[in-house]
This record gives C-alpha cells, sequence and structure tokens, in this order.
C-alpha cells in the first residue's frame, strides 16, 4: 500500500518505520505548515501534524480521492464542517484521539465504569494526564474523549482544567520532559478511590494502530472510528 505522511515528526517517522515493516511503501513526506504537494500514487494518507494544518490536509487528500487517517488533536472545533466536507466529497475519513489498540479497549473500559458509578451517589470523577513537553494541546485528545463519555454516562456537564464545579470533571493535564502518555480516570469518596489507568511504554502503539487503520480503511468509503477497525459493538 503506497501511504502518504501528512506530519513527519517523531510520530510520523515512528508510523513510517512499521509501515516499512509492513512491506508498505511512503509516497510523500509532509511537514511543517508546508501544503505544496500531491497524492500521486498515494493510496491512504496519515496525518499526525500539527493544529494549524491539519484541515487543510484533510481537505486536500480528500479533494484527491485519497482516504483520510487522522490523528492529530486540537483542531476538532471544525470536525463537524470536515465530516460534511468528507461526505460531500464522497470520501474516506477516519479521526482518533489515539491509535492505540490498548487505549481504544481502555474506552471501552472507561465507559463501563463510567455507567456503573452513575448508580452510585457520593463518588467524584477526575482525569489525570502526563504528557511529554513537546505536546502542544492540552488536555489531550485521549482525555478529553474520556471525560466526553462520562458525561454522556452520568450526571457531569462538562470538564474544566480548572477548580471544578460540582458537574464538572477535573482534568489535571501535566506536561512532563521524556514520559510516556498517561490517562487514569479515579472516582474518590470519603470512604475508597477506584482507578483505571493506561501507561503507553513508546510510540509504537500508536503507529502500529493508526498503520493498521490504514490497512482497514483502504477501499471503503464513508466515515469511520476505530471501532469499526477494532470490531467493537456500540
Amino acid at each position: 500500500m503506497n501511504i502518504a505522511l501528512l506530519g513527519y515528526g517523531r510520530m510520523g517517522k515512528s508510523i513510517e518505520t512499521i509501515a516499512l515493516q509492513r512491506n508498505h511503501s511512503i509516497t510523500l513526506k509532509a511537514s511543517g505548515t508546508n501544503s505544496d504537494y500531491d497524492f500521486l500514487n498515494t493510496e491512504v494518507a496519515i496525518d499526525f501534524s500539527i493544529p494549524a494544518v491539519a484541515v487543510s490536509n484533510i481537505k486536500k487528500a480528500l479533494d484527491a480521492g485519497v482516504p483520510v487517517i487522522s490523528g492529530t488533536t486540537g483542531w476538532l472545533d471544525q470536525y463537524e464542517d470536515v465530516l460534511e466536507y468528507c461526505k460531500s466529497k464522497g470520501g474516506t475519513f477516519l479521526y482518533a484521539s489515539n491509535f492505540s489498540l490498548g487505549v481504544n479497549l481502555f474506552f471501552e473500559i472507561n465507559k463501563r465504569l463510567s455507567q456503573l458509578m452513575a448508580k452510585v451517589d457520593g463518588y467524584n470523577a477526575e482525569i489525570e494526564e502526563i504528557h511529554h513537553t513537546q505536546k502542544l494541546d492540552a488536555p489531550s485528545g485521549t482525555a478529553i474523549t474520556l471525560a466526553e463519555q462520562i458525561v454522556k454516562n452520568t450526571n457531569y456537564k462538562n470538564w474544566t482544567l480548572d477548580q471544578p464545579k460540582s458537574d464538572e470533571i477535573y482534568i489535571d493535564a501535566k506536561r512532563i520532559e521524556n514520559v510516556s502518555g498517561t490517562h487514569k480516570i479515579t472516582y474518590n469518596s470519603e470512604i475508597d478511590s477506584i482507578s483505571i489507568k493506561h501507561t503507553a511504554h513508546s510510540r509504537k502503539g500508536f503507529a502500529m494502530g493508526a498503520v493498521i487503520a490504514a490497512e482497514w480503511i483502504k477501499n471503503k468509503k464513508g466515515v469511520f472510528s476505530m471501532k469499526d477497525v477494532l470490531n467493537i459493538n456500540a
């Protein structure tokens, strides 16, 4: 399969390594804010760029009839616009806040735990996420997904990075040098605490998930998620 890498930072390079190991070819390596490129002979584009150019990258690939896998976060205020653009082009698009197969299983555990905790009084939910200092957005897209799952299944109305109100989930977003990504959900009460946690040991898991998603999405049409890739029922 011929893959275009839109974003050639650390994640892009990790994806390249995995893709080559799985006998794929790289047709394009785009970095920075430059968008002066074409998709000749490209079958799938994988976007791990920066928020400022993510939407432009996605739309340009869709214009060329190329399916897009997007893992860039920080641009989701334009997510609905991108979905409509994809549909208008009859294109193919898959966004995930995190492509790690383990994290996507963790999402399902978080969803189920939040459903159970919604039936019990006296617990307050909070999220801690830790990333390296080069991560541009805070909170992480993964933390937002986790918070939105809790909001959907409980009486919480929103999440916040500040002192939370009674109907808000506090997200403690930490940026520390040379750390692996960690996400922890804790429900605290006066008598005990319940926690679940996912820790990434390297970028390999994210890169592998993105390549697997690209392999899966080839020759498909529509808007998808990692639930489709992993065949996880709603």
